[in-house]
């Protein structure tokens, strides 16, 4: 558990973690919904 959450935290810090990609891809996917917003 202590090994998973440091190599996470080593990983956030150099921008390449699981956190960071989930990150990038939720604000990929909100950018491309926001050109649907006026639809509804």
């Amino acid at each position: 558990m202590a090994f998973k959450l440091s190599s996470e935290l080593v990983d956030a810090a150099k921008g390449s973690g699981a956190a960071i990609r989930k990150k990038e891809e939720t604000h990929r996917m909100a950018e491309s919904n926001r050109a649907f917003a006026h639809f509804r």
